[in-house]
């Protein structure tokens, strides 16, 4: 049977692999191996399960949790019943889930724990269609029945798939067989950055595309090597990253949270990771911080061997070889500053993927010094989610690297990007006007990101083609640029760059805690609640000497001309921020409508 649907892409890899390691689940304080048949022992019962409850082909079928490897399991589960797996992100108030919900018809929705199903019962008078919940963690409290529909927990979904099985197992041997690339496999609901999200229709020959292209071009990628799958898997970034590992036959490990991650890489010592650029900002502060801490002999022992390992990578980027002399020095400062940090990050790593946001040249080159490749790619939901990518035997920092195997690329007039391929999803699930607006009828989908191609098809950002700054001089202004330069000092966290029809740009600035705590200690502040710190002139100073630098790789009517310290870091909670961690500009201006006002006032 051809491999054209995701369900028969597990089930072959069921098959292939058997005993072999599928997934890592920390349970009780250590990393337990899942072979690849109980891995399909148990999406065999939750797809039966699932029949029973009465899900019948093309049935939407929705996820509400945090990424763990019971995600992965239930989505080959629902696509394995012929049914359409809705990720809805957990951050998600009732009333969002219940709009998603709706929109897409999910029968059925996985929840992670009691907390989710809290919300969903919170909501149930507004979900009409829902029949079912399937609690995924826990037992499902006796304060749940009668108030909404049907629910039960994870073993009693599988116990009722074992109890059917007789029944339902040749309807679930019908479905795997009869589904068909053309067949929606999810509908993914984009995060946005305001209004209800868009439900992005993608097909199984869609994920398929996409993952034929990277095992195409991430060839050093291994059956069983090892990742550590930590970003939010109702995202089409992390979606990719655990369904390679299903296509690539790799082990998946599933990291406890954020917070225990830097813990987690050492336990699992992955052979590559996927991440947003934020991780990549915190890691690059807190060795900066600490070298910064260090006596003067370390400090200078780090900077020399920084400087040894960016000749030596740029050398090794364009294909030359190390003279002896490099080769030595580079070996001194692997030993005595390198393997270090390669230790806190498990060791093994070969190379880091990077995307969902932009990250900044500084910090990419930066830890290519070090000796960790980090590849930037490019894509959205509504491709499945690659256009581009940095290949690990030719990548250009500062690029979002060149076109995917069967991706065509190009630049509009107005410097909007075009992608053009097989992972191009069918368009927005029923807003057929929206959708004509961006998915053309010659197969052009229009981006929305602003960029240009160099002469040898590598591909850079330069910024949204909404968020760019007109002046009120007529200038324009790509403030994602802005905004990476003022990250690329540890003192900032986040940094939101304003100024559109207004004579200059401003700046809104979040300080990095640790730094802040640490610059207090030594001005002798320490006893100085944040919200005070912030507007001390010492603590003022330090940030207009950061602007102060970036402005000085800017054109004149780019520079920062006024900032303002802000008492608190952007958040999920406090609405800033997506669940990928992208800044909602339009929340963050309107909560600080005054003080922006405040900054333009004469």
């Amino acid at each position: 049977m051809a491999v054209d649907t995701l369900a028969r892409l597990f089930w072959e890899r069921v098959e292939r692999l058997g005993d072999r390691p599928a997934q890592l689940v920390k349970a009780g304080g250590a990393w337990t191996p899942v072979s690849w048949q109980a891995l399909g022992d148990e999406v065999r019962e939750l797809a039966l399960g699932l029949i029973a409850l009465g899900r019948q082909r093309g049935d939407a079928v929705a996820l509400l949790s945090q990424s763990r490897a019971e995600w992965v399991r239930a989505d080959f589960a629902i696509f394995s019943a012929g049914c359409v797996t809705i990720p809805i992100y957990p951050s998600y108030p009732p009333s969002e889930i219940a709009y998603i919900v709706n929109d897409s018809g999910a029968k059925t929705i996985f929840v992670e724990d009691a907390g989710q199903l809290d919300k969903v019962l919170a909501a149930t008078k507004e979900m009409r269609g829902l029949e079912s919940v399937v609690l995924v963690q826990g037992a499902v409290p006796a304060a749940a029945a009668g108030r909404g529909p049907r629910a039960l927990d994870w073993a009693g979904l599988r116990g009722l798939g074992r109890q059917s099985r007789a029944q339902h197992e040749r309807t679930l041997a019908e479905r795997t067989a009869a589904g068909s690339a053309d067949d929606v496999a999810t509908i993914v609901y984009t995060s946005g950055t305001t209004g209800h999200p868009k439900g992005v229709v993608q097909t199984h020959g869609n994920h398929l595309a996409a993952l034929r292209a990277e095992a195409e071009v991430m060839t050093d990628i291994k059956e069983g090597d090892v990742h550590l799958l930590f970003l939010p898997l109702a995202h089409s970034f992390a979606r990719l990253e655990a369904l390679a590992g299903v296509h690539k036959g790799l082990v998946t490990a599933f990291a406890e949270s954020l917070e225990k991650l830097p813990e987690n890489l050492k336990e699992v010592r992955p052979h590559f990771i996927c991440s947003v650029p934020r991780v990549f900002e915190k890691v690059y502060a807190k060795v900066l911080s600490g070298v910064e801490a260090a006596s003067p002999a370390k400090k200078r022992i780090f900077y020399w061997a920084l400087g040894v390992g960016r000749r030596a990578g740029e050398r090794a980027r364009t294909g030359r070889s190390l003279p002896v002399g490099l080769k030595l020095q580079h070996g001194i400062a692997h030993r005595l500053v390198f393997s270090k940090i390669h230790a806190g990050l498990g060791g093994r790593l070969r190379f880091c993927f990077s995307g969902g946001a932009p990250l900044a040249k500084e910090i990419a080159e930066f830890f290519h010094a070090l000796g960790i490749l980090v590849l930037e790619g490019y894509g959205l939901t509504e491709t499945c989610p690659i256009l581009s990518v940095n290949r690990p035997t030719r990548f250009k920092f500062g690029t979002v690297g060149q076109a995917f195997p069967g991706v065509e690329l190009r630049i509009a007039e107005d410097g909007e990007i075009l992608g053009r391929g097989p992972n191009i999803a069918k368009g927005y699930y029923r807003k057929p006007e929206e959708t004509a607006e961006v998915f053309k009828p010659d197969g052009w989908f229009h981006t929305g990101d602003i960029g240009e191609i160099d002469t040898e098809g590598f591909l850079r950002i330069t910024d949204r083609k909404k968020d760019l700054i007109k002046t009120a001089g007529g200038s324009y202004v790509a403030p994602q640029h802005i905004e990476n330069l003022l990250k690329g000092d540890p003192f900032v966290s986040q940094a939101l760059v304003y100024g559109d029809r207004r004579p200059y740009p401003i700046a809104l600035i979040t300080l990095n805690p640790e730094e802040l705590a640490k610059f207090a200690r030594n001005a002798g502040l320490a006893d100085k609640p944040v919200a005070e710190l912030v507007r001390n002139p010492a603590v003022s100073e330090r940030v207009r000497q950061i602007v102060e630098r970036v402005n000085g790789h800017l054109a004149s009517y780019a520079t920062v001309k006024r900032f303002a310290v802000l008492p608190e870091d952007f958040t999920q909670e406090g609405g800033e921020l997506t669940p990928t961690l992208k800044v909602k500009r339009k929340v963050v201006n309107t909560k600080y409508a005054d003080l922006i006002e405040s900054l333009y006032a004469t």
